[in-house]
């Protein structure tokens, strides 16, 4: 992969913008209040102004309904030289309709942090194509929302990755995890989600350190963007760390191993340097993940190449932040993982 073009780092008093590019649950009057408060803790706890595109609230049937205004603001907040970041509200599971009326020029001639998880793979996938790196990390309504207060270890990750131009550097795992599913109704507000002890990252195999450029994403939505303009090229795989996460959907092993094996086909895995892997929601499927990784891999010759398990990204919480196109590295002896640059300039 080439070097992609980082953006700006935040700095307190920066604006910036919160789109629906999917689900669009932010405007629906029974999760408002928790809109709100994800945009209190950007205000709050980093010192940001928070802005909503014109259709950010408009409520879950109207941006169904319209995937060109979701585009529109995404196209805007990207133009606006006011705004110099961009918050994914939630992921879903149909943002691929906004492509149609996505403008790759503005996204690349004006770069600037963009940040979200899981259905937000789409967009993340579009920066890519545009040449800029993008950040998968928290959305306002899961992360920024979180009950009672974020985890500390979300936020020293948002700051050591949107606020420095420092060297990243090595990404310990989180003390502890939840995924437990508590419903967003105002009721629920003030009762904090059950936290438990983490068991660390989980080497499956290989030897040595393997370093690249981390591309990726929610695993179902990477795999479904096979045969559009947006997935990558197989030269963009080319020295790169492949990061693949899980949704709410919990797919069974069998989806693993189909969408592994097509890398194997179509010679990405020839391309690939070493893969890391979110902890999945609840822990689903945890043994049969790590089943199905190490049978494809072998079918391909791959069984010497690194597989770090058990990362804290994606749909569980606390989240670490992943930039596109970071030099990162996995040390399968000492079983770290470290980005070896910044994710902003």
């Amino acid at each position: 992969m080439n070097e992609l073009i980082k953006a700006q780092k935040l700095k307190k008093g920066d604006k910036v913008a919160t789109v629906s590019l999917s689900w669009g649950g932010a405007g629906d009057p029974d999760i408002l209040w928790r809109y709100h408060q994800g945009k209190e803790r950007l205000e709050n706890v980093f010192g940001l102004e928070v802005v909503e595109m014109p259709h950010t609230l408009k409520g879950t049937d109207y941006i169904y309904q319209h995937p060109e205004k979701r585009a529109e603001d995404l196209m805007n907040a990207f133009s606006d030289p006011s705004i110099k970041g961009i918050i994914a509200c939630i992921g879903g599971i149909e943002s691929i309709r906004m492509l149609p009326y996505i403008d790759f020029d503005i996204i690349r001639n004006n770069p600037k942090v963009f940040m979200g998880y899981s259905d937000t793979t789409t967009t993340h996938l579009m920066c890519l194509k545009a040449g800029i790196s993008s950040i998968y990390g928290p959305t306002l309504l899961v992360d920024f929302a979180e009950n009672i207060e974020m985890h500390e270890y979300t936020v020293e990750h948002i700051k050591k990755t949107l606020f420095s131009n420092e060297v990243i550097g090595q990404v310990l795992p989180a003390k502890e995890w939840t995924s437990e599913y508590l419903p967003w109704e105002i009721e629920n507000k003030n009762i904090a989600r059950k936290l438990t002890a983490n068991t660390g990252y989980e080497l499956i195999q290989g030897k040595g350190i393997a370093s690249g450029r981390l591309i990726g994403g929610c695993i179902e939505v990477f795999d479904s963007l096979r045969g559009t303009s947006l997935f990558p090229s197989l030269e963009q795989f080319e020295n790169t760390i492949l990061f693949f996460e899980t949704s709410e959907d919990k797919p069974p092993m069998e989806f693993i191993e189909c969408a592994l094996r097509n890398y194997g086909i179509t010679g990405i895995l020839d391309k690939v340097k070493g893969i890391i892997w979110g902890k999945p929601q609840d822990q689903a499927n945890y043994e049969e993940y790590k089943t199905a990784i190490k049978k494809v891999l072998l079918e391909f010759g791959k069984e010497n190449l690194p597989v770090l398990y058990n990362l804290n990204f994606g749909h569980t919480e606390p989240k670490m932040c992943l930039p596109f196109g970071a030099m990162a590295e996995i040390d399968c002896d000492a079983q770290t993982f470290t980005i070896l640059e910044s994710g902003v300039i």
